[in-house]
């Protein structure tokens, strides 16, 4: 059994890599770029995204910066505006508090993830949180998770990842941590093949950590 448990939370707790995506292409239609979403896909599976594909079309770097503001922006206003929850997750972590202890390791920043929370009931049930700024390199780069080992104190054997995307996926082998995917949508055809598990919700978690 399982005593600790990572959770991603983009895509895993709340639904919002879409919006993130199309806050991205909104920041580069503002400069005349259409952005390739399945590109997009591949970049963000090797820890890239949306500024990849600017920078192959050849925009310079202070226009990025630029858009980069504005894509923030939209974000937020997406963050604000539309429906980002996902059914059963209060519930699923409330019964998961029962047997492990849990925590949520992050590529958002502090900002948006305060944002999201503002009115959510997901954080009470978790030890801490770790955000963007909270270690140096981001997935696929094992350190979020292995900061999240440390925090807890725990050993890789006992702790489990939970994921939806190959880029978190293969963080979590970096790190030696056994990785649930839970189905989301838009990742849907990343390679998984390295899961431990894959579940289409979160309520089937509880069965594979107290098997």
């Amino acid at each position: 059994m399982k005593r600790y448990i990572l959770f991603d939370h983009d895509g895993v707790l709340v639904d919002t890599e879409f919006w993130y995506y199309k806050a991205g292409e909104r920041a580069l239609a503002d400069v005349g770029l259409t952005l390739d979403k399945d590109q997009y896909l591949r970049d963000m599976s090797q820890g890239s995204g949306t500024w990849a594909q600017a920078r192959a079309a050849g925009i310079d770097e202070q226009t990025i910066s630029r858009q980069r503001e504005a894509r923030d922006g939209y974000y937020q206003e997406y963050l604000r505006t539309e429906a980002i929850e996902i059914d059963g997750v209060v519930e699923a972590l409330a019964e998961l508090s029962q047997y492990v202890r849990m925590a949520i390791v992050t590529t958002a920043k502090r900002a948006d993830f305060e944002l999201i929370h503002e009115k959510r009931q997901i954080t009470q049930f978790m030890d801490f949180v770790l955000v963007r700024e909270d270690y140096g390199l981001a997935k696929p780069h094992p350190e979020p998770y292995l900061t999240g080992l440390e925090r807890f104190g725990a050993t890789k054997e006992e702790t489990l990842v939970v994921e939806d995307s190959s880029r978190g996926l293969n963080s979590a082998v970096a790190a030696g941590i056994d990785c649930v995917i839970v189905y989301n949508d838009f990742t849907k055809a990343h390679d998984f093949s390295q899961a431990h598990h894959r579940i289409d919700t979160l309520v089937e978690l509880k069965d594979v950590v107290v098997t």
